[in-house]
């Protein structure tokens, strides 16, 4: 069937546009301030035959674009050999099991095939991040977790909505084994609803246009995302790039890892081999096979932002399978950092390599850490238990035309640091600084952007915290001559006295008390180009405005700032030295 490129363009606005509505939906009816107001969930139209995606929404997270692909994938392969029961009108699958397609326990999905003349024509998935899934810490981040079952409930997929009423022993089951159980039905309502509203303006497309045509267009957008991605990668020069990105430590080992990443271009194709890197660790920063894929996508989609998301971008992407890795995890490793962190360091690690063949579309590395911090304990004031997940931004890298942005989302998603207000109304803590961290952005020629730096106090009751964090040992990687940003820190006052984790950014179950302070820096961005070709009158200005000092100015950028702004002869001869 031929299209014309008006249907076409509008098909795929509308796809988008039910995809954008889910997420909308899911947000807006979510109880809990990680999903309702961080937007920390996606959702996606996924194919019949092999779960291949074919849009997601522009408000979902972007490393969940290949996990949830992975993860339909096999929940049909699973229906396919019997494994998992067959489904009906009506049924919604939940599944959070990370060997199953998966990123950490807390990441749970939902499932749902979309039925037309008796049968599925396609399959509607999302992802939520719930703030508890059990496991020996609140809110799931175990630092030290040395196997799965350490972390939380895992769910193969299973039918929690059948003919659509939800199961309620599946739902006790789940209740029985999280904490603040009571909080769950709403976010569980709200995922589902977001289903729901993506089936409805489906069923509209399809009434519009007809099934044949909208199948059509489905197809042909794949093919024009693949041969998009293609004609960029045939832009770059053929070669052998190669880079290393590090993990702070696994949480039980103290030693870093290692990502060693080879990425050969030939012709139309990129391919990705990391089979250099470390060894499958004992803690939790072990990253399942679909979330490393994940994150090579995402970092290919911020270096070429303009194809449109579909499996067929990422048809040009070889990956090979980095078996024998920390990288290609397997039962019963633990993995609660994985989509979090360790996929922000494989996404350094394409930046740092592509950034040698695209130098002037690849930007210098981003802060690069979710800032994992939860924090669960007892408010005697409500008389009730809480799970407080706590998420931040950090600086992004410096590029060929300008400076890093400032306190941006991670790597890997849109999700925003949730208003102080909201947590403070939600949760018996006090915010006594949120700013940005001034000095961390990586010197360069175009600087890296600066962190963030907040301080919560606990109001009342007792409580548990708990950190997995990175990027806490080696700060975000300059490109080109320019110099890392500023590491993250970590530090707990308890009873006055400070205490830094031994991790640096890891750590669980930290006993506080009511006063008890934690103060967080996150990483700055890398900085791009070399920091003594910067023009004088910008570090004037970042002076100016407090960003750096006078000595910073001179120690990183070799400018001399006076009284009466810069001294150009000083920094002249401090620049020659």
């Amino acid at each position: 069937m031929s299209l014309d490129a008006i249907t076409l363009s509008v098909i795929q606005a509308a796809l988008q546009q039910a995809c954008d509505e889910m997420d909308l939906t899911f947000s807006r009816a979510a109880f809990s301030p990680v999903i309702a107001e961080a937007n920390d969930r996606s959702d996606g139209i996924y194919s019949a035959v092999d779960g291949a995606l074919i849009a997601q929404g522009s408000q979902g997270l972007p490393v969940f674009v290949g996990v949830m692909q992975h993860s339909t994938r096999t929940i049909i392969e699973m229906i396919a050999d019997g494994r998992c029961l067959s489904p009906e009108p009506g049924d919604i699958y939940i599944v959070n099991d990370p060997y199953l397609g998966g990123t950490h326990l807390m990441d749970v999905r939902f499932a749902m095939p979309v039925w037309r003349d008796g049968k599925i024509f396609c399959w509607l998935s999302n992802t939520g991040h719930w703030p508890d899934i059990g496991g020996a810490v609140p809110g799931g981040f175990s630092a030290s977790a040395t196997a799965v079952e350490q972390e939380g409930l895992r769910l193969p997929p299973v039918k929690l909505f059948k003919k659509g009423v939800m199961d309620p022993e599946i739902y006790a089951i789940i209740c029985s084994n999280i904490r603040v159980a009571d909080q769950r039905i709403g976010d569980i309502r709200a995922q589902a609803a977001a289903l729901q509203v993506g089936q409805d303006r489906l069923f509209q497309i399809l009434d519009r246009y007809g099934d044949e045509t909208v199948v059509a267009a489905i197809a042909e957008l794949r093919r024009r995302a693949a041969e998009q991605m293609r004609a960029h990668i045939a832009a770059l020069p053929d070669g052998v790039y190669r880079s290393r990105a590090f993990v702070d430590s696994d949480g039980v080992v103290d030693e870093p890892l290692t990502i060693a990443l080879s990425v050969e271009k030939a012709g139309d194709t990129l391919t990705f081999d990391f089979s250099g890197s470390s060894k499958p660790c004992a803690g939790p920063m072990n990253s399942v096979l679909a979330t490393t894929l994940s994150a090579v996508y995402l970092a290919m989609r911020h270096i070429f932002p303009d194809v449109p998301i579909s499996a067929g971008a990422f048809e040009p992407l070889m990956v090979r399978r980095p078996e024998g890795t920390f990288l290609d995890a397997k039962y019963p490793r633990p993995v609660s950092g994985c989509a979090a962190e360790v996929s922000q360091r494989i996404a350094e690690a394409v930046f740092a390599a592509m950034v040698q063949a695209a130098p002037d579309k690849v930007t210098a590395a981003p802060a690069g850490s979710s800032g994992n911090f939860a924090l669960g304990g007892n408010d005697p004031v409500r008389g009730r238990d809480y799970v407080m997940y706590q998420i931040s931004g950090g600086g992004y890298g410096g590029n060929a035309g300008h400076d890093g942005l400032s306190n941006g989302c991670s790597t890997i998603g849109i999700s925003k640091s949730p208003p102080v207000e909201i947590m403070e109304q939600a949760f018996p803590v006090l915010y006594r600084q949120y700013a940005l961290r001034e000095g961390s952005g990586g010197a360069g020629k175009q600087r890296g952007g600066f962190g963030l730096a907040y301080e919560i106090e606990l109001l009342r009751g007792e409580a548990r915290a708990s950190f997995v964090m990175d990027h806490g040992r080696f700060g975000p990687q300059g490109a080109l001559g320019g110099r890392d940003g500023a590491v993250n820190s970590v530090t707990v006052f308890r009873d006055g006295q400070p205490h830094v984790p031994p991790h640096l950014s890891k750590e669980q179950d930290i006993p506080l008390k009511a006063g008890d302070r934690v103060l967080v820096g996150t990483p700055g961005g890398g900085g791009y180009g070399d920091p003594l070709l910067r023009d004088p009158q910008l570090v004037l200005r970042d002076v100016s405005l407090g960003y750096y000092s006078r000595e910073q100015a001179a120690e990183l950028f070799g400018v001399v700032i006076g009284d009466g702004g810069v001294d150009a002869i000083a920094t002249s001869q401090l620049r020659k030295k």
